[in-house]
């Protein structure tokens, strides 16, 4: 090993938490808490550096619950983001010097995501976030650092999941009509299917238990109830 080399020591984690209400998908954000001297008040993904001690996936579930208030969510890594300089923006910098011994040191993040129904989680700030909202994911601003880059990648790994993998199926009540599973199909993909192909290529799917029970309470014809079988897909 050449003892002259410079190790990166600052390792980090950023979550992207991805949400499904209303027919609409969101990501959960945090907005840096406005401190002295710091003008620049931007949105993030809840993200911060991992201690020497702890795993990245215990760090990722310890920084997403001291910042949003959310656990007992399953969080997976899906990427890594070492650009050198993803931290060194103007913007960012002066921020990170209120913060940080050595703010202008070099940040790899390791990436997670995670599916769920953004009805059920109510996210609180804490620690460094001054806020957390959901927001539709075409309505996302100018994030911090890379995250929107981060996002991007997020999205464009659950877009793939969908159709290759049934992955989804988190955004959805338990039990679902076909019209319901179609809607996010088409929300998260933003594409529209014919109803009717749509229905006929996905009844019989492994991954699909047609249930014996009906929408209940509605003025129309009830719908036919599905759940979601793992392992299946």
């Amino acid at each position: 090993m050449n003892k002259n080399l410079t190790t990166i020591q600052n390792v980090s984690v950023d979550c992207v938490v991805f949400g499904y209400s209303n027919e609409k998908l969101k990501v959960l954000l945090i907005k840096r808490k406005a401190i002295q001297n710091v003008s620049t008040e931007q949105f993030a993904l809840p993200g911060d550096l991992v201690e020497e001690n702890e795993s990245l996936d215990d760090a990722a579930e310890k920084i997403l619950f001291s910042l949003t208030k959310i656990d007992g969510i399953f969080l997976k890594q899906f990427h890594t983001f070492g650009d050198p300089n993803r931290v060194s923006a103007i913007k960012d910098q002066e921020w990170l010097r209120a913060f940080r011994k050595n703010p202008e040191a070099r940040v790899v993040t390791v990436a997670y995501f995670a599916l769920v129904k953004s009805e059920d989680y109510q996210p609180v700030p804490s620690s460094f976030a001054g806020e957390t909202q959901w927001t539709p994911i075409n309505e996302v601003p100018m994030l911090a650092f890379d995250h929107n880059k981060i996002l991007d990648s997020a999205y464009q790994a659950l877009k793939e999941k969908l159709i290759e993998k049934q992955m989804g199926f988190e955004l959805l009540p338990k039990k679902f009509t076909l019209t319901e599973l179609q809607t996010l199909y088409e929300t998260i993909l933003n594409v529209k299917y014919d109803k009717r192909n749509f229905r006929k290529s996905h009844k019989g799917k492994p991954f699909l238990k047609e249930l014996n029970e009906k929408v209940k309470g509605v003025a129309h014809r009830p719908a036919n109830l599905y759940t979601y079988k793992k392992g299946n897909n």
